[in-house]
């Protein structure tokens, strides 16, 4: 067996050439010396075409009749990307494996024929890697409104994938372990995002697809192992497929693998990895506290009464950004009839501008909320517009929860969508956005005579390139994505984006498990967590919902005008401890002392590790006192939010800290770890 060996600077990557496809047998991290490779059989590209299925037949996508006869041709190794050119022979199929060096690896597959026949591709894999056994547990996460980010663990054996009796004509068990995304909400369901941790050899693999709308992933058995398949859009699952020609080529979505030893350091990488993918412009250095007038505030019923004072109140608390959320353009119910982008006359007598220079005349930037895919049904946009700007199904306007969706491969669209950006910044000088997005495409389109899943991949792609077009006319704008909370968290947004809103959430005590598992998917660095304390609430109370914003980017909200002076106080040192943690948060990564928490647990624990000191952050959500041990090496405590905590003491016993809580309700608090040195 003759082996190709390539290395990034945490990975080296294996690939078997012989006589039948290339495999990919081994990721390894760089520091582990060379060994012996599992000789595992999973072809490194699968793919089937209209007339080219499976062999067998089996619900999973390997055993494709076209990946199995892929032969190698060639590789190109620049030394930061490596290209692996494969052939099947009887149709003209050729295809590239793209691997492009980052803190782990980055990589894709694109398709072309070589002869002028053609081919309707049904699925092509962005990644299949060998593993040497499918005795793993895997880490994923559910996803849905308002309960984000609940990871769980499960044994894939177990599960899904039973061990069958291979004698005498040694079958493989043709069952998978899947888990799809469909539509336009990449985490509306489950996060592209996954763990695999070894049972018998301390070994972790760990992924990310990143793609802004359908894909799939899956875990099953081979002859000599197991394997992991990565892709975006399928026809099985997504209603996709392609025509290939010599004149047109098709390119996979990408994906991210990285390695560890267990889970948490398998996270870490992966938090590496997406540092290293990000596309950070100089604007995203200076992270600022931004304000938002939502979440247990005035919930889309913005007026000029109701924001002055509110505007007067965040500056003095600290803020650096204020963001007008929804209902600033409608005069009335504003959720089918969006779309204008024009403020309010009858919520701003005196303009929408009276606001924005009060902001600007406290040395705030500004930010409106935006939701830019979508026209509301009883918008005038929607006469304006010609059905060509918008996602159709046989001619028809695809039409969802009182809204018509854009289609951002449209000119009309995207100059709609231009101008009115262009139109808000220069007005008014808006600095910021948040952009929303409520309303699932369902399949996708058939406009142009695609298929539906690839109508919708089209559109994905393009609403990227919208974003990476408005970021270079306004280098100086932050923008948020949102999605109905995180409904729409990937990589592929988030490679663009500053910040993502990790929940709609409005229950300080639910807010805990998404805040401390949301590293897990998205970096500390770009997770806005809604911290919004309630006036009149306990002081215990009114911490806990600040300390939820502490860990990651503290998203500010609640009636600052009405609170009392020991709550405002409160929230600048709040501001305070957040910001300290801001210097050093684009080097920290994550663990979990406690396991990824359970949407139940009573009691929540995250560590954000840095090369000088950690910041643990740790939730108690019942009625105490309680106790709780942690299995963590020796350190220096100091209490970091809020600096003047007694009511919870901490006790070193070898390499455990044992804390306990004398509150009797629930309570939170963020520590700083500094290591000791031993006598």
């Amino acid at each position: 067996m003759t082996l190709l060996r390539w290395s990034t600077p945490d990975l080296r990557l294996t690939f078997a050439l012989d006589a039948g496809p290339v495999r990919l047998i081994g990721v390894r991290e760089v520091s582990q010396p060379d060994g012996a490779e599992p000789d595992t059989s999973q072809p490194l590209v699968e793919v089937s075409a209209v007339g080219y299925g499976l062999s067998p037949s089996t619900s999973r996508h390997v055993d494709t009749s076209l990946g199995q006869q892929l032969r190698y041709l060639g590789h190109e190794d620049t030394g930061t990307t490596l290209r692996i050119t494969q052939e099947e022979p009887t149709t003209g199929l050729r295809v590239t494996s793209v691997f492009e060096a980052g803190a782990g690896v980055r990589a894709w597959s694109e398709a072309s024929m070589a002869d002028p026949a053609t081919l309707e591709l049904t699925f092509l894999s962005s990644l299949v890697v060998g593993l040497a056994s499918i005795d793993v547990e895997l880490y994923s996460a559910a996803n849905s409104w308002m309960a984000e980010n609940r990871w769980s663990a499960r044994s894939v054996r177990a599960e899904a994938v039973a061990r069958i009796d291979r004698a005498p004509h040694h079958p493989v068990g043709r069952s998978r372990y899947a888990v799809t995304s469909t539509g336009s909400w990449s985490s509306g369901e489950w996060l592209p995002v996954g763990v695999v941790v070894d049972r018998n050899t301390p070994y972790a693999l760990g992924w990310q697809i990143e793609h802004n709308g359908p894909w799939h992933y899956e875990l099953g058995e081979t002859r000599r192992g197991g394997y992991l398949l990565l892709s975006g859009p399928t026809d099985a699952e997504h209603q996709w497929s392609v025509e290939l020609t010599a004149d047109k080529s098709f390119t996979t979505v990408p994906v991210s693998l990285v390695t560890g030893t267990d889970r948490d350091s398998a996270f870490a990488a992966l938090t590496r990895q997406r540092r290293a993918l990000r596309h950070r412009r100089p604007i995203d250095d200076r992270m600022p506290v931004v304000f938002n007038d939502y979440m247990n505030t005035l919930m889309g019923d913005p007026t000029t009464e109701k924001l002055l004072p509110l505007v007067d109140a965040v500056a003095d608390a600290g803020a650096d950004y204020f963001c007008i959320d929804a209902g600033w353009y409608a005069e009335g119910d504003w959720w089918n009839t969006v779309g204008a982008w024009q403020p309010s006359t009858t919520r701003f007598p005196n303009g929408l501008g009276e606001v924005i220079n009060r902001i600007h005349q406290h040395g705030m930037v500004s930010g409106l909320w935006l939701e830019p895919e979508v026209i509301g049904v009883r918008s005038p946009i929607a006469d304006a517009l010609p059905d060509e700007a918008f996602l159709t199904r046989r001619g028809i306007r695809v039409a969802e929860s009182g809204r018509y969706l854009l289609d951002l491969r449209s000119t009309a669209a995207r100059k709609h969508l231009d101008d009115t950006v262009d139109r808000l910044v220069g007005e008014f000088g808006v600095g910021f956005f948040k952009f929303d997005n409520n309303t699932m495409t369902g399949p996708g389109t058939d406009k142009g005579g695609t298929s539906l899943g690839h109508g919708l991949l089209e559109h994905n792609r393009a609403l990227l390139d919208w974003i990476d077009g408005l970021q270079a006319r306004h280098p100086d704008l932050l923008i948020e994505n949102c999605g109905s909370g995180a409904m729409r968290m990937d990589y592929a947004m988030l490679s663009r984006l500053h910040l993502q809103s990790t929940s709609d959430q409005q229950h300080p005590l639910l807010y805990a498990p998404i805040a401390a598992a949301a590293p897990a998917a998205v970096l500390p660095e770009q997770a806005g967590h809604w911290a919004y304390p309630i006036s009149g609430t306990t002081r215990e109370e009114f911490t806990f919902a600040l300390v939820n914003g502490i860990p990651g980017r503290l998203y500010l909200s609640g009636h600052l005008n009405t609170m009392t002076p020991a709550e405002l106080d409160l929230i600048r040192s709040a501001l305070t401890a957040h910001r300290s943690i801001l210097d050093e948060l684009d080097s920290l990564v994550p663990a979990w002392p406690l396991g990824l928490p359970a949407w139940t647990d009573e009691w929540i624990a995250l560590s954000l590790d840095g090369a000088d000191a950690s910041y643990l952050t740790l939730w108690h959500r019942a009625p105490g006192p309680s106790t709780i041990t942690l299995p963590l090496s020796r350190a220096s405590i100091a209490p970091h939010f809020p600096t003047d905590d007694t009511d919870w003491t901490y006790t070193w016993t070898d390499d455990a800290l044992t804390i306990t809580t004398k509150t009797a309700e629930p309570s939170a608090r963020v520590l700083r770890l500094t290591p000791t040195t031993a006598d």
